[in-house]
């Protein structure tokens, strides 16, 4: 039924406990529809098409991708595509990494409302920075972000966290100059750990007082919520900056369509319990090994399947999509270098595949003189 692998998959995880972790959990329709792609991604279940070589008649079957974005199998071109895209639209100029993530007390008010929550969370972090970085004290200018939303930490625990890429500096308030950031740090850490917590606690208010949100059991009103929210400081996490755009696409492009865990961190299936790979950052990011009963490990991730139609991936301030033609531009005109123009723009899967391995797969691989042609696509293949 599938194309032949060496380890074990997520894939064959979930085929063989599916059913005994569906008896004891109930999910919702696209965290059942999460796994059943994954399970079929690459098998005669969805199909797939034949090459035929136009010399020697060589056939090759090739199986097709679910597509679905929590699979592991099916984000590589997907990110090469983006990474690309997103060159054209950084300014070549020094970048900052900032996290924004929340306490652990408020893990189970965003999970029991994941879409509106993930939502506020985006939008109260790109808040705090408008913020800060326009109070004339700090820098005075109008800056943006790169936004990416990841809910899991190494171990599959659940982790809601916000990644930003932002330019080291802004556009001035009058549009006519470009105001650099200082070059060890972008903006007060505490100050804007003090906005974000402050905005997004504004903003569950308002969710909880219309009714868009609502309070888990274990938690009465506001007021209690409120207690949760400050009786911690929060801690905006930055990085050191990079010099370089072409570093920041590939630094950042490894956190754009990651899922949870990828097949290359699972090692072992056996006994009813999987043991992965994960890195541990409170110990210098070193390697360790975590071996989960295979239900939790299900359960664990199930949990970072997202809400059917939601964005995970954002732009604001100047890099938003409304000011791309406006501020954007004044901002490469203002200093002086041309933007990057996207090699893969127009290119089909296939074609950014072969590009970004040298390797033109067209060939056939038997009489290495032909050409594989595509018949026509058939709906269910044999397996074979």
């Amino acid at each position: 039924m599938k194309n032949q692998r060496q380890n074990i998959e997520l894939a064959d995880i979930l085929l063989k406990y599916k059913d005994e972790f569906l008896s004891k959990h109930k999910l919702c329709p696209q965290q059942i529809k999460a796994i059943e792609d994954i399970i079929k991604c690459r098998t005669s279940e969805l199909g797939g098409h034949i090459s035929k070589c136009n010399q020697c008649g060589h056939k090759h079957q090739s199986y097709n991708s679910c597509r679905n974005r929590h699979c592991p199998r099916c984000q590589f071109i997907k990110q090469v595509q983006w990474v690309d895209k997103l060159k054209s639209k950084l300014l070549p100029i020094r970048h900052f990494h900032l996290v924004f993530t929340i306490p652990q007390s408020l893990h189970k008010l965003f999970y029991i409302n994941q879409s509106v929550a993930y939502s506020l969370l985006f939008k109260a972090s790109s808040k705090a920075l408008k913020t800060a970085s326009s109070n004339p004290k700090y820098m005075g200018a109008q800056t943006g972000a790169v936004s990416i939303l990841h809910t899991w930490g190494q171990t599959l625990t659940y982790h809601p966290h916000i990644h930003m890429i932002v330019p080291a500096g802004g556009l001035s308030e009058d549009g006519m100059e470009w105001v650099s950031s200082s070059k060890k740090y972008f903006l007060p850490v505490k100050v804007l750990s003090a906005l974000f917590r402050g905005i997004l606690n504004k903003y569950l208010e308002d969710g909880i007082s219309n009714g868009e949100i609502k309070l888990p059991n274990d938690i009465e009103d506001y007021a209690q919520l409120k207690l949760l929210i400050y009786a911690k400081n929060w801690v905006v996490f930055a990085k050191s900056p990079f010099a370089a755009v072409d570093r920041v696409v590939e630094y950042f492009g490894n956190y754009t369509h990651r899922v949870a865990i990828s097949n290359h961190r699972i090692l072992s299936l056996k006994d009813g319990k999987v043991t992965f790979r994960y890195k541990n950052y409170r110990v210098g990011n070193l390697q360790n090994i975590m071996t989960l009963d295979v239900i939790e490990f299900i359960k664990r991730f199930v949990r970072h399947i997202l809400p059917s139609g939601f964005y995970k991936i954002r732009y604001s301030g100047i890099l938003s999509s409304t000011n791309i033609k406006t501020k954007l531009e004044e901002c490469y005109t203002i200093i002086g270098i041309g933007s990057y123009f996207s090699n893969y723009e127009g290119l089909t899967s296939l074609e950014v595949f072969q590009d970004f391995i040298g390797i033109n797969i067209s060939f056939c691989p038997k009489c290495k003189g032909g050409r594989m042609i595509c018949m026509p696509i058939l709906k269910k293949l044999q397996p074979g």
